[in-house]
């Protein structure tokens, strides 16, 4: 068994409960966009936005687990971005405290998502599966359209 087919499937067990996969189908990408945020607002770097190192980090880690998925995830990224210079455009706030703001209502959702399922949330166990969550919505989109990934 592949190693991304394993995590999956161990991060699956954990989210079997219909409510808290449509809790983890709204706050896993709200999570996602709000750390890309956090980077995205740190300084410049020697020119470069820590944004970019991060997703570059992020994208290489997928790399290894599935090239496909990582594919996929260029996609999002991108739309990531959009979202970010829209919140950054039209919302008076700063685009960290707006991010702030909605991973703290993100987490209230997931661990509530997580007490109807009556299980741990997986990176308890290990921090790896805070990336995993991500992965394991994107591979249900690529089942979806016949993907392999």
């Amino acid at each position: 068994m592949r190693k991304i087919d394993r995590l999956l499937a161990e991060y699956g067990e954990s989210h079997e409960n219909p409510t808290n996969k449509l809790v983890h189908w709204i706050c896993v990408p709200v999570i996602f966009t709000c750390v890309a945020a956090f980077f995205y607002s740190l300084p410049v770097v020697a020119g470069v936005s820590l944004f970019y190192i991060a997703a570059v980090l992020t994208l290489l880690y997928y790399i290894t687990l599935s090239p496909r998925l990582a594919l996929g995830f260029i996609g999002v990224l991108g739309v990531v971005l959009g979202i970010l210079a829209i919140v950054e455009a039209y919302v008076p706030l700063p685009l960290w405290q707006v991010a702030a703001i909605a991973f703290v209502i993100a987490w209230i959702g997931q661990f509530w998502g997580h007490s109807i399922e009556g299980k741990r949330p997986s990176f308890f166990k290990d921090l790896q599966f805070l990336l995993i969550g991500p992965a394991w919505l994107m591979s249900h989109v690529f089942q979806r359209f016949g993907i392999v990934y």
